[in-house]
């Protein structure tokens, strides 16, 4: 019936165009996977493949039995890679996603002490995917995702692991630097500065500016935090980023914070996990220094 290979010629002919690419990739012949997947097929009752000329096109159940390969293969891979560390007595590799850009700088206090605390456990970081951070935890490219705006579904696990507020970046010289705190009508006449990012995940768009039926002069996206402040500073625009971080680079450029509304934008960073991860001891062991760091991101 239904094997790992069948999987795994299914995507890799998705992958390739055709059944001599997928062959010459998984090192068969295309006879021995033809021969393969038509006795599938025969034991199915069912075509995986129509053949359009010298094309070849998923059915329904095609399409079926690959969204099951996508799923499946990366986490048969990786049960397997951490099997084979176990066996070598490693711990393996922590694979961060984030979902929070100006996280980074905190992300990088978090993992100079569990590096020296872990010693055989590596880490990575990722901060694009296919298909968003969830989709990222889902389909096994990540183990734990650093988020603002956790989404609870099945077989998912978020914890908060530190508070901050979101506030209004200007210019030491701006008008609004000295304000107590600004309103949403204020920003009506300024250039916005965000990261790269859709309005409606924009805490400054859906928590102060949507609800007063507000928008700025314009808006500009800049991926880089150092270049965004730079941009403040030089009075070229206003951004809104976490207090912490405007308290750090408020010691090395000419920016000031401002409270966005008289109670402010209150956030929290959370780490999503998959719930059958949760207890692995090296994931574990980074949530509890990450709930104990918001000493660092001050």
């Amino acid at each position: 019936m239904l094997e790992r290979m069948h999987l795994t010629i299914v995507q890799e002919v998705e992958k390739q165009g055709s059944l001599t690419a997928a062959a010459a990739v998984l090192c068969l012949t295309q006879s021995a996977l033809s021969h393969s997947m038509k006795k599938l097929e025969q034991q199915l009752g069912i075509d995986i493949w129509l053949r359009e000329g010298r094309s070849l096109r998923l059915t329904q159940a095609g399409q079926y039995v690959l969204a099951v390969a996508n799923r499946v293969l990366p986490q048969l891979d990786l049960a397997e890679e951490r099997l084979r560390q176990f066996a070598q007595g490693e711990r393996g590799t922590l694979r961060i996603g984030m979902e929070c850009h100006p996280c980074y700088q905190w992300l990088l206090k978090i993992v100079s002490p569990y590096l020296a605390v872990w010693p055989d456990v590596d880490v990575d970081v990722k901060q694009k995917f296919q298909f968003g951070g969830i989709g990222a935890l889902f389909g096994y490219e990540i183990d734990l995702l650093v988020t603002p705006d956790p989404l609870y579904k099945p077989g998912l696990h978020f914890e908060p692991v530190f508070d901050y507020e979101q506030v209004l970046v200007v210019a030491r010289d701006h008008p609004l630097a000295g304000a107590n705190h600004i309103k949403p009508k204020q920003l009506s006449d300024e250039v916005l500065i965000t990261y790269p990012v859709a309005t409606d995940r924009l805490d400054i768009y859906t928590q102060f500016l949507m609800p007063a039926g507000v928008s700025p002069r314009r808006h500009k996206a800049i991926e880089t935090t150092d270049i965004m402040l730079q941009m403040v500073a030089s009075g070229r625009g206003v951004a809104a980023l976490p207090r912490w971080l405007a308290n750090e680079y408020a010691d090395k450029l000419d920016v000031a914070a401002v409270r966005l509304g008289p109670r402010g934008i209150a956030k929290q960073i959370f780490l999503g996990a998959r719930e059958t991860d949760i207890d692995i001891d090296y994931l574990r062991a980074f949530i509890e220094l990450a709930r104990g760091s918001s000493n660092l991101a001050q």
